[in-house]
């Protein structure tokens, strides 16, 4: 898996990895909804789209993993496919998923704590904070 929890003192915390700034922000939905414990149902399944903009890439990032959230909070749903296209600072995404059978944890909100995009050797990593 492309992702990775790591420790942190009172929030959950993980570190993301991928070769493109979409596959990133695919892997980092993914990770939230594997750090949540989430898993969906098997049908009836249910696609979104999310259109957003930011004034930055990491504001885009924490704009679009709440879009999720909100999503997941308000609609009881999880996203496990992603095609996601970013242009600038605008990400357009086709978000696939279904219901939310059961969770584990609950994540309140994706924060900036020291949140930096950077290009690696493995493409663009990243490591998110999230207010449990």
């Amino acid at each position: 898996m492309p992702f990775e929890e790591i420790q942190h003192t009172a929030d959950w915390s993980l570190r993301v990895w991928a070769a493109t700034l979409p596959e990133l922000f695919a892997e980092a939905a993914r990770g939230m909804t594997a750090l949540a414990g989430a898993r969906l149902a098997a049908a009836p399944r249910t696609s979104r789209t999310i259109e957003i903009s930011s004034l930055d890439i990491e504001g885009l990032l924490v704009s679009f993993l709440s879009e999720i959230l909100y999503l997941g909070e308000e609609e009881k749903l999880a996203f496990d496919e992603f095609k996601i296209q970013i242009v600038e600072n605008r990400v357009s995404a086709e978000i696939t998923g279904a219901a939310i059978r059961s969770i584990d944890k609950t994540i309140k909100a994706v924060t900036y704590h020291n949140l930096l995009i950077r290009q690696a050797s493995r493409g663009y990593e990243v490591e998110i904070v999230f207010d449990v």
